[in-house]
């Protein structure tokens, strides 16, 4: 199932007010130099990912190399040069500026959530996992349900099928959290048709499905979900959703080449 790698850290997410950085000539009344160089380096920060959500990344890279040059210990703006290397293909950069951010806070949940992100794209996954955990003791962190699926996802997709248990437990604790969470709704009901537990298989992807987040994936679980349990009408409904609404995905083309004309 194709989905965005949602990271702890939104770029659109920092609030750096920077009216109040900008009066007093960009800083405020008294401030020690120590302050005046975070204040600048948050200013730079901001002016980085504003150009990167309009596609101007040599721009935000320069504010971001900027910012650090202010104060290399500001770790969001580790994590967000972190996000833009990993944009540009960047790879041994953006990992040293992940793990930084760690570094700097270490009891973050965003900070430990975004370096295992890296890690399991990278095929650390035992890795990645240890960042997960941490992730998860950070009390104060706001999208659990998010580090739950991610947690999940990376055992699913990129460890090797090993540890499905673990997986399932993670997409639970995302349901508990957020029983609307698209990612384990899918991957619960992906997990429990590897099980042959097809009836609870079929009432995920039914959830899933309600929230109206159409996906080539999901539709073939369901159309197979259906085929195990004999319900032909239902398959066959499935499978025409598929054709109709995705029909150049691969979920199309191999559904069809195995039985052109059937459910």
């Amino acid at each position: 199932m194709r989905h965005e790698i949602l990271r702890g850290i939104c770029l659109a997410a920092f609030c750096v007010l920077l009216t109040a950085c900008q009066s007093n000539g960009g800083m405020r009344v008294g401030d020690t130099k120590a302050e005046k160089r975070q204040d600048a380096a948050q200013i730079r920060v901001e002016l980085g990912q504003r150009y990167m959500q309009q596609g101007k990344l040599e721009l935000a890279l320069e504010n971001l190399q900027k910012a650090l040059q202010y104060d290399d210990n500001y770790a969001d703006a580790h994590t967000v040069i972190a996000v833009l290397y990993e944009r540009i293909g960047n790879v041994e950069e953006a990992g040293k500026h992940y793990k930084r951010a760690v570094e700097l806070a270490p009891k973050s949940g965003d900070t430990n959530n975004n370096y295992g992100q890296f890690l399991c794209a990278e095929g650390r996954y035992d890795e990645a996992q240890k960042y997960y955990a941490q992730a998860m003791r950070d009390p104060f962190y706001k999208t659990p349900a998010v580090l739950y699926a991610n947690a999940g996802v990376c055992l699913v997709d990129h460890g090797g099928g090993l540890r499905l248990d673990d997986a399932q437990l993670d997409f639970r604790r995302a349901l508990e959290v957020d029983p609307n969470n698209a990612l384990a709704l899918y991957y619960l009901a992906k997990l429990l048709y590897l099980k042959n537990d097809f009836f609870h298989a079929r009432a995920f992807i039914q959830r899933f499905d309600a929230l109206g987040h159409p996906d080539p994936s999901a539709l073939l679980l369901a159309r197979n979900i259906e085929v195990q349990l004999g319900h032909a009408d239902a398959a066959r409904s499935y499978a025409e959703r598929l054709r109709k609404d995705f029909p150049d995905s691969e979920q199309t083309h191999s559904l069809d080449a195995v039985a052109p004309k059937s459910p």
